[in-house]
Parts: structure tokens; C-alpha cells; sequence
């Protein structure tokens, strides 16, 4: 236990006035602890310049709903990436694997009649057998994770047109796949998970910080707490209000409103990896895995298990995002999950502040990166702007934000905080 969390007596929480926390927080951003808040900056700047130029489509509620639709896909599959990332890995091959296992399932749900339960589980066991496969060829035999996920790569698109053809599709017409990433959930039970969400998470948190302050352990003061809280209730409501509305271009012929299925997808998946990552040990052993693998070795590490069970992870989001790319497009073809799925994934998580280097990242990343890849396409889509003009602002948002990462780790090292 190192000095920071012995249990004293009278050990005051931190922060405790709003001052403390503001010189807190700008402490920690000049020594390189800038987090997610070069994309949320990004996010804002976006937002405000798109509903400038089109305001009266970019901020609809029907545009909102839109892309939180487009980016599902993304954002499921850079979820699973970072956890490669925090390693210092890479997976190439995790776009194609998405689209395999999306094919996988549309083979025994559409051509063999299987029950959607079954088929989704079937499509999440293909990823998690080519996350093995990959992991193992990693771990155990110490092959490049470029070499062999570029392998797996241009092997898995080769699978896709052997099982589809080249110019085919096998179409996804089981409704509850296809409401997966089209459909809303009623009114009433999208403000009853919200309202459930947010009274757990300020017992949970709460409970854990109380818990910390009566062990003598730092802990973050009562006021911090309220504040983070309060903005999260604020953001949950105005986002749950905002997409409660009619939305429908016709809602005479008809209504489309309430919280999309997929957000509580995502939500869903935010909550659960990042307590597994933040509170559970087999989360804190990627991070000193990242870090430095060779101290991790040192302390006791399995670093080979934590290699392959990481690999694993992302190739079983990566299933995951395919089919939810496959409920978005009522099928799959040869390019589901090719393309610039995996680039805008990987670049996702990076825009969003996980470290190409390893050992620093948050599941959260993928989302704030999603929306900003998202809203870069959608709106430069509504200003009628070529696919080469997304793809070179994409590319600058992406430098930029590696730049970042690289800055701020020169400032870290330089501080002491790395």
C-alpha cells in the first residue's frame, strides 16, 4: 500500500471549496493530465459552428437521433480497441472481424431460421475465437500484433467474400436485430432508466466516497461530488428530454420518438467496462501492463493471460459493433466493417484521449471520439461537402489530437506524473 492510501486519521477529502477544485484540475492539465478535454472542447466548437451554418437541420432532434445511430457502430468497436491500446497493441483486423461475425449470424438467423437469441450468441463467439486465435499468436509466440492482426485483416475480408460474393448481402430480417440500431424505446421506460441510472449512480458513488473518508483514505469532497453529479442529471435529462419530442420528418404517417435502443446499448457498455477496468483487478493489471510490461512481469503479472484476454475483449466488441452495423444497414455485405470503419474506430479513441503508447485511456474515450468523428461527417454531409473533404478534416482532428497526446506526456514526464 503506498503512502497516498495508509489509513490516517483526520485525512481531509480534496477539493473542498469550488477554488480548490478549479486549481486542482488546472494543476493536473499543466502536468499532462488533459484527459478528454481537448475532444470535449472539440465536441463544442463542432456543435456551435455546424448549428451556425445549418441550423435548422443540424440541431434537430431527428439529426441528434441520427447520429447517435451512425456512430453506434464506431463507438462499440473503438470501446473494444482501447483495450488493445492501453497495451500498446493494435488490432487491424477488428473492422472485418465485426463484419464476419455479422455474417456469421446472418448465415444461421436468415438462411437457417435459428431464433435471434441463439444467432447474436453465435456472432459473439465468432469474435471472441478470432480474439484468441490473435491473442495467442501475440502472447505466446511474441509475433508483432501489426503483423498479425494486418494478417487477420486481409484473411477475414477474404472470408467475407467467399461466405457472401462478391456484390451480395445477406439481409437481417429478424426485427428485433434490426430495432437494435433503428428503433426507440417507448417514452416511458427511456426516463424510467434514466432516472433509476442516475439515483444508482449517486448511492454508488456516494457509498464509495463515504467509504474512502471513513477508511482515511484521499477522497474527492462532498462538493465535488454534487457537482459532478448535478451536471450528469442535467446532461441525462436535457438528452432524454430532447429525443422524447416528435421527431418524425411525417408524423402523420409516423411518429418517431423516445430514447434510440442503441444508446442504452452504449450506456450499457460504458457502465460496465469501465468499472471493470477502474475497479477490478484484472482491469488495473492492463493499465501496469500498458504502463510497462516488464515491471508488470516483475510484481506477478500473467502479462501473456492479460494480452490474450484483451484481445479477446475487442474482438468480441468488434462482433458486437458489426451487428449493430448490420441492424443500421438491414444486412451485410462484403465492406461491412471494411472501408474506414476500423481507421475511424482507432480514431476515435485517440481523438477521445487514449494514448497510442499504452497504459493511459478510458472506455469513455470511444464515445466522445465517436461523436466527434460522427458530427465532423454528418455535418460536413449537411453542408454538401465532398467525401475527400470529411476524410482530410478527419485526418487534421486526428494529428491533432496525437499531437496532443504527445505534448502532454512530454509535460507528464516532465512534471514527475508519468
Amino acid at each position: 500500500m503506498s503512502s497516498t492510501e495508509t489509513p490516517t486519521s483526520g485525512v481531509a477529502p480534496t477539493g473542498r471549496t469550488f477554488g480548490e477544485i478549479v486549481r486542482g484540475y488546472v494543476a493536473r492539465v499543466r502536468g499532462g493530465d488533459v484527459g478528454s478535454l481537448p475532444a470535449v472542447l472539440g465536441l463544442v466548437v463542432l456543435v456551435i459552428v455546424f448549428s451556425s451554418l445549418k441550423p435548422g437541420r443540424f440541431t434537430t432532434a431527428f439529426n441528434f437521433a441520427n447520429l447517435i445511430n451512425q456512430s453506434a457502430g464506431i463507438v462499440v468497436l473503438s470501446m473494444g480497441l482501447i483495450f488493445v491500446l492501453l497495451l500498446g497493441e493494435i488490432d487491424l483486423s477488428a473492422g472485418f472481424t465485426g463484419g464476419t461475425a455479422a455474417a456469421v449470424m446472418g448465415i444461421v438467423m436468415t438462411r437457417h431460421g435459428w431464433p435471434w437469441g441463439p444467432s447474436l450468441l453465435v456472432g459473439l463467439i465468432t469474435g471472441a475465437v478470432i480474439g484468441t486465435v490473435i491473442g495467442l499468436l501475440v502472447s505466446r509466440l511474441g509475433i508483432p500484433s501489426f503483423v498479425v492482426s494486418l494478417a487477420f485483416f486481409l484473411g477475414l475480408q477474404g472470408v467475407l467474400l467467399v461466405i457472401i460474393g462478391e456484390g451480395g448481402t445477406i439481409p437481417y430480417r429478424n426485427d428485433v436485430i434490426l430495432a437494435l440500431n433503428n428503433n426507440s424505446m417507448p417514452i416511458w421506460l427511456g426516463w424510467t432508466v434514466a432516472i433509476v441510472g442516475l439515483t444508482l449512480y449517486a448511492l454508488l458513488t456516494w457509498r464509495t466516497n463515504h467509504r474512502r473518508l471513513t477508511s482515511g483514505l484521499s477522497s474527492q469532497s462532498t462538493l465535488l461530488w454534487a457537482l459532478k453529479t448535478g451536471a450528469l442529471t442535467v446532461f441525462v435529462i436535457a438528452v432524454v428530454y430532447y429525443l422524447s419530442i416528435e421527431r418524425g420528418p411525417n408524423p402523420a404517417l409516423k411518429s418517431i420518438k423516445g430514447v434510440p435502443i442503441v444508446l442504452a446499448i452504449i450506456v450499457g457498455l460504458l457502465v460496465v467496462l469501465t468499472y471493470v477496468l477502474n475497479r477490478t483487478a484484472w482491469g488495473r493489471h492492463i493499465y501496469a501492463v500498458g504502463g510497462n510490461a516488464e515491471a508488470a512481469r516483475r510484481s506477478g503479472i500473467n502479462v501473456p493471460f492479460i494480452k490474450l484476454s484483451c484481445f479477446m475483449m475487442s474482438s468480441t466488441l468488434a462482433a458486437l459493433a458489426g451487428i449493430l452495423i448490420a441492424s443500421r444497414d438491414n444486412s451485410v455485405s462484403p465492406v461491412t466493417g471494411g472501408n474506414a470503419t476500423l481507421l475511424y474506430a482507432v480514431g476515435a479513441a485517440v481523438i477521445g484521449g487514449t494514448s497510442l503508447f499504452g497504459g493511459k485511456g478510458r472506455v469513455s474515450d470511444a464515445v466522445v471520439g465517436g461523436l466527434v468523428i460522427a458530427i465532423i461527417a454528418n455535418g460536413m454531409g449537411l453542408l454538401r461537402q465532398s467525401t475527400g473533404n470529411v476524410y482530410m478534416i478527419t485526418g487534421l482532428v486526428l494529428l491533432i489530437a496525437a499531437s496532443v497526446d504527445a505534448i502532454s506526456r512530454r509535460q507528464a514526464a516532465a512534471s514527475g506524473r508519468a
